[in-house]
């Protein structure tokens, strides 16, 4: 069951911003788990080592590479380097993304424009420069991540840019999936909730919790209806369902990883 023998996966934003489990490192290991070759991007080439050390520690197989993916030249050449290496891409994680707080008048351009490039045009590059593979080989599995910042809102906090880019995904998700699905090639979004990444200590608590971390962990546990935030595993399990056989039937949706947050939400 979700095993991926003989299958490579492009994880971007694979490693981790502090220690811990980040959703694109712990991706990356429970697919080279289940028995696909790793191709592990992230501008940082320390986090990416660290993702494949964990990977090679296991038995599994993968090559850590520095890329900024909001750059096309880049995002092209390590594609090209994954295909010369394992020569084929059956799976794509699009996972590089952030937030950065704001609405509409305190938020600078500069911001805006940051925040449609890493959230948005890093899943479009992606897609863009490893379609042509998939459709080479008539098969394919892509993973949008995106978040419920993209299907509800919160009064007490604006992050105008990220929210709109989240929903942006979805779009980009199902309209990518119905381009491509008469060429064997799957599109979906998994959609994280309130979650508890290393992200919360690196940056959360700065922006939100006064450098109170044990406060803001508390806080966000209570608003999710089952009692606690997820974590990078979560989202990395719903990843593998998607990528795997077993989701065969299934494009152009959203699996919502949650805790019944947005169900709970007014």
């Amino acid at each position: 069951m979700l095993d991926l023998p003989g299958k490579t996966a492009i994880v971007t934003g694979a490693g981790s911003v502090g220690p811990g489990w980040g959703n694109g490192k712990a991706t990356a290991v429970l697919l080279a788990r289940q028995g696909a070759a790793v191709f592990a991007i992230d501008r940082d080439q320390a986090a990416a080592d660290e993702t494949r050390g964990l990977i090679e520690q296991e038995g599994g197989r993968c090559v850590a590479w520095r890329a900024d993916m909001t750059v096309s030249d880049q995002v092209e050449a390590a594609v090209a380097e994954c295909l010369k290496r394992f020569g084929r891409i059956d799976i794509l994680v699009n996972n590089v993304g952030g937030s950065a707080p704001g609405d509409p008048v305190t938020m600078s351009e500069e911001v805006w424009d940051g925040q449609l490039d890493l959230n948005l045009k890093t899943a479009f590059l992606g897609c863009k420069h490893v379609l042509p593979a998939m459709v080479k080989q008539g098969a394919g599995a892509i993973v949008n991540i995106s978040s419920i910042a993209g299907l509800r809102s919160n009064a007490d906090r604006a992050h105008v840019a990220y929210s709109a880019t989240k929903a942006g995904i979805t779009g980009f998700t199902r309209s990518t999936a119905m381009a491509y699905v008469k060429q064997g090639i799957r599109c979906n979004a998994v959609v994280p909730g309130i979650m508890h990444t290393p992200l919360v200590e690196h940056r959360l608590v700065r922006q939100l919790g006064a450098n109170d971390a044990a406060a803001l962990i508390e806080r966000r546990n209570a608003q999710v209806p089952m009692g606690k935030m997820g974590d990078a595993w979560d989202v990395a399990h719903a990843v593998l369902f998607l990528v795997s056989d077993e989701a065969r039937h299934i494009t152009a949706t959203q699996l919502v990883v949650d805790g019944g947050v947005t169900a709970g939400s007014p």
